[in-house]
This record gives C-alpha cells, structure tokens and sequence, in this order.
C-alpha cells in the first residue's frame, strides 16, 4: 500500500510540474497560470468511519486561467485519519466473537477536476472560489492484534473552497496560498461491522503557489 500511495502522488507531482516548466522559465511570469502545493488539515463530520481530525495529508493543484476571470485545471489529493477505539466484543458469525481494541484508520485520495473563479486579478492578494469535482480512493482498516482487516472503495467527489493566492514579490511566481474547504464523497463499506457511509470532511490547506 505505500508503494502505491508513492506512486501515486509521484505521478501526480510530476506531471503537474512538467506542466508548468515553461512558466517557471519565464522571466516575467505569467498570472494566468496557477499551481499549488498545500498541508492540508481535515476534520471529519457526521457519522464517520473515524472522526479524530489529523494534519496527514497534502494537496497539489493546478490550471489555467481564462478571459473573465474563470480558471479550470486538475488536482489530487490524499489524507490520512485515524481513531482508536477502546475494547469490545464484535460478533463476527453467529457463533463466534473477538474481543479487543482497534485503531480505525481512513485514507483518501481525491482527484479529478477544479473550476474557480478568481476576484481581484493582478493584485498581491487574489480571493477565488472553486469547486473540485472527480472520483475518490478511500481504504478504511482496522488494526488489532497483529492483525488488519480492510476494505478499498471508490466513489463520486465534489468540495467547493474558498481561498486566496498571495503573491508579495513582483517578478517571480512564488508566493502564498491558503483556503478553506468541504467536501464530500459516496464511498461505502463496511469493516469488522463498523460501517462507512459516504464521506464528509471540512478543514483547511496551506502552503505555496507557483
């Protein structure tokens, strides 16, 4: 599983970079571009597999810039949360049961589209609001013992944002980046009897823009 946890944003970060080498070759950078690198917090709401809030994860982004204002690009994404519940005793089939303590642990990875609309072009500080759309990996497991019981989900993805891109040096494209988030995805499953049924989260990204 970390192998693939590696390749995946390796992959994501790669491309996304590649993408953008012209841009960053320029002398005069071009305003119309934007690609972000975040720490991402996340807090789960509702009914969750696991509800402890975490600072496990990171965000990578990037589009382009349209007449009007309208940017469109892609992002990916991923985040780890986990829980510990206390001992109990779990029927697994009518005629048997565990007794022990667990750690819940829940990873995701969103990725897909982005769509924003940005205030203030040109400025140090550039307010947008953005909607993310595509698709969801989730893995929820529990661990007890030496032993891990697990399921591999997919689902539909979507979280509006509100943000802002800081830029207080004039002649290069790095700067600042900060937003604030919700989302939600239509993953279920079920581990050990303990259910998942879709995904809610809020929280917020911090980090730098290119």
């Amino acid at each position: 599983m970390k192998n693939i946890k590696k390749k995946i944003i390796g992959w994501g970060v790669a491309v996304v970079a590649l993408s953008f080498c012209p841009a960053l070759s320029q002398a005069q950078y071009n305003s119309d571009i934007y690609m972000n690198i975040d720490w991402q917090f996340n807090v789960p709401l509702g009914a969750s597999y696991v509800d402890k809030a975490s600072g496990w994860g990171m965000n990578f982004e990037g589009g382009y810039y349209f007449p009007c204002n309208f940017g469109i690009g892609a992002f990916l994404s991923y985040h780890t949360n986990n829980e510990y519940v206390s001992r109990r005793t779990i029927s697994m089939t009518p005629s048997s049961a565990v007794t022990t303590d667990q750690q819940h642990s829940l990873y995701q990875v969103p990725f897909g589209v982005t769509g924003r609309y940005r205030f203030l072009a040109g400025s140090i500080c550039e307010p947008y609001v953005a909607m993310k759309l595509g698709a969801n990996y989730a893995r929820i497991s529990s661990d007890f013992y030496i032993l891990q019981a697990y399921e591999e989900t997919w689902g539909f993805y979507m979280s509006p944002e509100l943000g802002v891109q800081i830029r207080p040096f004039s002649q290069t494209r790095i700067g600042f980046h900060a937003a604030l988030y919700y989302s939600y995805a239509t993953n279920e499953g079920t581990v050990m009897q303990d259910k998942m049924s879709q995904l809610n989260n809020f929280g917020f990204r911090l980090g730098l823009s290119f």
